[in-house]
């Protein structure tokens, strides 16, 4: 199945499907074609498949992966400590992210059976039978009634509609919640139970705005009627039925089959950048785990080759270790040494990462800013595996309608021969005309010229009138879902409502009725309107020359009651300027280019509107032409565009409107704080050019200096040679302008937006010739990549995401977001590292397969430069600490190795060992990972600039990385050697006894834990009651269980190592004293560092809205005084015991004289 959704038509192999699975031959047997069922699977797992392959994704983590190899050799070779040091802290870890990606995927299976178990209606011989949607077949005939989803995809067979149409909303497909019109098949039978047909139709395939088929209806005995089939026949699932009280159709497409499922992509794990950074940190930690047991193995049978050191008098080998081979026992102890120094590699800090994402991620979840009193919501986190993405984001990807905009389109007002006129609800000149420029002596004179442009917006159209009947109570437009409230119309037209493909159409039909022409609907083929003098005229609809992107204009050719054939067309400014005189084309120019750049709306969208008489000879021709190009099967479109092209010639211009769509709110303000942080932003549209473009410039996406690079279908058939030739001529022209040359234009602050469509797209990326493929792709990213802005127009679901891939598959692989409201933006926010979901009013497909889900644009300013930046900075320095303070940990044991004969002597006691991680230094940190603001949020958010600071993963890389693994190595060499120094004085207690190796350790351990906490509180700068909490109680905490672990023989331990330790350790005054200078020196050099350190450049400023550090103080002291008042408190404590070292010698002198 080709997946391609390029402009050209795609030929691929057919379907044949029997309508009813009623055979279209009596005379053979009938053989159902096998087809996919109904069923929609979005889940990742089963209750079978759960367990192994949950376990398979977790082991592939490289500390999981080790930990198991380390716990299943504690557990067959005999080590020197315990399988449990290990195996505990992994069996909590894959628990705990096992539960939470259990219930992600339980509440994925949920959301399918919702969809899998709807009850739908299938007509089967004669009769309705209510069936679940996965149980449709393709060829069941199905029932659905109004403001009901389609459950698969349908041709169009039967409408309740008395014209044989029906109306649709899309938006949880492309985005749009106006009014489309669908056809039935020509000639069906009434009564489906004897139509007797079948349909051949292409493959499946994911293109939403294409469909090629025909229908053969077979009657008694008579050549078969062939119908061509075409996309306005096809109702696709996850459209809604509107205004139609019910239709019936044949299902083509099912499951995973239909047009929808082949546009998204399945949800697929998604990682975030620390964590490849921690897998990487883990490869290096590896590393040195390796060499140290490599090192201390070789040292070993070093120093036991030496005479006298292999088997001492006092420690005699027994026959089995002197029948061991020799190899088998380094391999033996080689693994014994890598179990001693397993702890370098933190496993707790998974443990950890997956708590402070857990937990942090209801902060974003209880924000009150993110509440939304409109639809009385908050944010959600679907995903908390992301938090810090949120502060990485390099690129985002915006859908526009509904996102950017609010899809609700105002007439604002119009330009006639020149004159321009703006609505004025009293009475003016011209029933509602207020002309703003030009004589005003020459209005009436004009009147003529003026309705027959009100008539035009009248009659150009493909808008369909809901009557009051229809409508009940609520008059509203169908297209954008607002009504007439509050306009001052006459009483007949405030009972209508609209319903429209477009909703520019609404805007325009509503401003012609505020100006006196009302659109009163089409009956039988015949368009009526109301004009001002309510006189009611009436024109037969002869043919609709359908809007396309390609000619960017609409065109119906109607009849007067006078015999008179004219032609209307409208369509955008770059389109209809090139078919008028050039005379009538100044005249309205100028107000044109005003209101594209006008800063007084949000969106200006401009339409010409032209007409011309059409000659009888003339029409017969052009509806000869129409009538052939529709009826092809292949090539249709190019041939209905020949005639198009062919019929919209010769046309007088009457004058130009401007429409208004409204931005989101604080949508210019959210777009300028995100590129003021140093992400780029795509817009990504299935919307026409034009309107995207006027939604970038008032988003302020385009500034008016910025230099549009154009690469669309239009651009291409510009030059008059082959697309190929004119695309790869027109990438390279840009590719000199934007990249080669963009040095010499930054000096002059050129900035360039770059505009493509769908279309064009396709031919970027499946080009032909692979070579020319790669290249196209090469030149069109880096042409992206030096532009400010880039807008993606006309792209089909699957093409947004396309654009995500290549973008994060990128050099530098950038991390995206994507952010959406629709489920045609479901694939680009699976695709991208982040996906936001906008809570919008047109269901929630993005919603649930978002990573977090937002009320509104303005939400996402919040999201990514204070609650992304902080996460960011906490995680990371989580990170850090984690190996920092574990390599403090394991460094003496690993030099305890050289004085203890690398006998595999533990240094620390298995309490000290298991609890290290898990409850002496665990919870400091965990809330130092909540908690943290660095910076407080207002300043975050006023000053965009500070998000560069943190961006491509600045505080993870290896120079950090670096800073804190000397740091650590630092912190190891002085706790080990200041307690070796301490120990070298033989009489260390009153009573003349001296410290054991158990006393050595703990001396080590008790400076590490103090040193490792402390330097957590000179990094935290923000306090709250929660950080003293845990950071002293963790202190006494340890002091309280070494007292209570080493005080009391407990009966389950067969030696106990610790016993009175502690306490006799703190009975000596030197051992006193040698942990608090310790501390204080591991600490020195930071302090002074930051002490002395002056910051430069813009971090003066930042540095002034810094929280400081303790809750005690005041905002108004500066970092630096903080700092130099700590250094200040230790320094008398640093006195006392110089003081006491220099005394204690010359006392006990003094003492043995007497």
């Amino acid at each position: 199945m080709s997946n391609r959704c390029s402009n050209e038509e795609t030929r691929v192999d057919s379907r044949t499907i029997y309508v009813g699975h009623r055979s279209s031959s009596t005379n053979e047997a009938f053989i159902p074609p096998k087809f996919c069922d109904n069923r929609i699977v979005s889940s990742k797992y089963t209750v079978w498949n759960f367990l192994p392959k949950n376990l398979f994704e977790q082991f592939r983590r490289i500390a999981n992966f080790y930990f198991l190899i380390i716990f299943l050799v504690q557990v067959i070779v005999d080590t020197p400590t315990s399988p449990v040091t290990s195996g505990l802290p992994l069996f909590f870890v894959i628990t705990v992210t096992a539960i939470k990606q259990g219930y992600e995927d339980w509440l994925r299976h949920k959301a399918d059976n919702e969809v899998n178990k709807y009850p739908v209606t299938v007509l089967e011989q004669g009769r309705r039978i209510r069936k679940e949607s996965e149980k449709i077949k393709v060829g069941d005939v199905v029932e659905v009634e109004e403001d009901v989803t389609f459950p698969c995809d349908l041709i169009l067979l039967q409408s309740s509609r008395d014209d044989d149409t029906c109306f649709v909303t899309t938006a949880s497909l492309d985005g749009e919640s106006n009014h489309k019109t669908h056809y039935t098949v020509p000639d069906t039978e009434k009564d489906l139970e004897t139509l007797n047909a079948t349909i051949e139709c292409e493959q499946p395939q994911p293109d939403l705005y294409k469909f090629v088929g025909r229908m053969h209806i077979y009657k008694n005995d008579q050549e078969p009627a062939v119908r061509s089939l075409g996309p306005e026949n096809l109702l696709l699932k996850g459209a809604t039925l509107k205004n139609t009280q019910r239709i019936c159709g044949v299902a083509i497409y099912t499951g995973m089959e239909t047009k929808m499922a082949l546009n998204y992509q399945g949800k697929s794990q998604k990682r975030s950048a620390v964590e490849k950074s921690i897998n990487a940190f883990l490869l290096v930690y590896l590393c040195i785990l390796v060499s140290k047991a490599l090192v201390c193995t070789t040292l070993k049978y070093v120093w036991q080759g030496k005479p006298g050191q292999d088997e001492p008098w006092y420690n005699e080998k027994t026959q089995r270790e002197k029948d061991t081979n020799l190899y088998l026992k380094m391999f033996t102890d080689f693994l014994s040494f890598m179990v001693l120094f397993n702890f370098i590699i933190p496993v707790s800090m998974y443990v950890t990462v997956e708590m402070q994402k857990f937990l942090g991620s209801f902060f974003i979840t209880w924000d009150k800013d993110f509440f939304d009193p409109e639809i009385k919501e908050g944010a959600l986190v679907n995903t908390s595996d992301l938090n810090e993405e949120l502060g990485q984001v390099e690129y985002v990807f915006t859908d526009k309608t509904g996102t950017l905009t609010q899809n609700n389109m105002e007439f604002i007002e119009c330009c006639i021969d020149g004159f321009q006129y703006k609505y004025r609800d009293a009475s003016s000149d011209l029933d509602g005309f207020c002309v703003t420029d030009g004589p005003l002596n020459k209005v009436q004179e004009k009147a003529g010229r003026e309705e027959l442009f009100l008539r035009a917006l009248c009659l150009c159209h493909t808008v369909q009138v809901k009557e009051s009947s229809e409508q009940g109570q609520g008059q509203r437009d169908q297209v954008d879902g607002f009504g007439l409230d509050g306009e001052v119309l006459p009483p007949l037209r405030e009972q209508r409502g609209f319903i429209a493909s477009s909703p520019d159409e609404v805007a325009l039909v509503k401003g012609a009725m505020r100006f006196g022409f009302t659109f009163l609907g089409l009956e039988s083929k015949n368009m009526k309107i109301l004009t001002r003098n309510n006189d009611i005229e009436m024109y037969e609809l002869l043919h609709v020359l359908n809007f396309d992107p390609v000619r960017r204009r609409m065109s119906v050719i109607v009849r007067s009651k006078s015999g008179d054939t004219l032609l209307f067309c409208k369509g955008a400014d770059s389109s209809i300027f090139p078919r008028v005189r050039q005379e009538e084309v100044e005249r309205i120019r100028m107000h044109v280019e005003r209101n594209a750049t006008t800063d007084d709306y949000l969106l200006v969208v401009t339409l010409g509107a032209m007409c011309f008489a059409v000659q009888e000879e003339d029409y017969a021709q052009a509806d000869a032409g129409l009538m052939e190009a529709r009826l092809a099967l292949q090539d249709r479109e190019q041939k209905l565009m020949a005639v198009y092209n062919q019929v919209e010639t010769g046309m007088s211009l009457i004058g130009a409107t401007a429409v208004e769509d409204r931005l989101q709110e604080e949508a210019a303000e959210t777009m300028e704080a995100l590129q003021g942080a140093g992400i780029k932003v795509w817009v990504l549209t299935g919307d026409k050019m034009e309107t995207a473009k006027s939604t970038c410039y008032a988003c302020r996406l385009f500034q008016r200096n910025t230099e549009l690079l154009e690469l669309t279908v239009r651009t291409l058939e510009d030059g008059g040679r082959r697309r190929e030739e004119r695309l790869h001529e027109l990438l390279l022209e840009y590719h000199k302008k934007a990249v080669q040359d963009a040095p010499t234009w930054s000096s002059a602050n050129q900035d360039y937006g770059f505009i493509i469509d769908g279309a064009t797209l396709s031919m970027v990326l499946n080009s032909s010739s692979e070579s020319n493929s790669s290249r196209y792709k090469n030149l069109f990213l880096q042409i992206c990549q030096n532009c400010t802005s880039v807008l993606c127009c006309r792209m089909a679901p699957l093409q947004k995401a396309q654009i995500v891939k290549m973008v994060k598959n990128s050099k530098g692989s950038p991390i995206t977001l994507s952010i959406g409201d629709g489920a045609n933006d479901v694939s680009m926010i699976l695709e991208a590292h982040v996906g936001i979901g906008i809570k919008g009013k047109e269901g929630r497909q993005a919603v649930r397969n978002s990573d977090y889900a937002i009320p509104k644009l303005k939400h996402l300013k919040k999201l990514l430069l204070a609650h992304g930046h902080l996460y960011y900075v906490r995680i990371a320095h989580l990170v850090q600490y984690f190996f920092y303070k574990n390599l403090c940990f394991i460094l003496p044991q690993f030099l305890y190795q050289f004085f203890c004969g690398y006998s595999q002597q533990p240094l620390y006691d298995a309490a000290y060992l298991t609890m290290y991680n898990i409850c002496f230094t665990s919870m400091p940190i965990l809330a130092y990972s909540l908690l943290e603001q660095h910076i407080c949020i207002e300043v975050l958010l006023d000053n965009a600039a500070l998000y560069r600071d943190i961006a491509k993963n600045g505080m993870l890389r290896w120079r950090p990385f670096l800073y804190w693994t000397l740091l650590g190595v630092f912190h190891g060499l002085l706790f080990f050697f200041g307690v070796r120094f301490l120990f070298s004085n033989p009489a260390l207690q009153d009573n003349g006894q001296v410290f054991g190796n158990w006393s050595y350790g703990t001396i080590v351990f008790t400076v590490l834990v103090f040193t490792v906490t402390l330097k957590l509180a000179l990094d935290t700068r923000h306090w709250t009651w929660i950080n003293h909490f845990v950071i002293w109680g963790s202190l006494l905490f340890y002091v309280f269980f070494s007292f209570f672990w080493g005080g009391i023989i407990w009966p389950f331990l067969k030696q106990q190592r610790l016993y009175f330790v502690f306490a006799n350790m703190l009975s000596s005054v030197s051992a006193w004293l040698v942990i608090i200078l310790l501390i204080l020196l591991s600490l020195l050099p930071e302090i002074l560092l930051v002490v002395f350190h002056k910051p430069r450049g813009p971090r003066q400023v930042e540095l002034r809205h810094i929280h400081t550090f303790p809750l005690y103080f005041t905002h108004s002291f500066s970092p630096r005084f903080i700092y130099l008042f700590h250094f200040l408190t230790v320094l008398p404590l640093f006195s006392l015991w110089f003081w006491s070292s220099l005394m204690e010698p010359i006392f006990n002198i003094f003492i043995r004289g007497i």
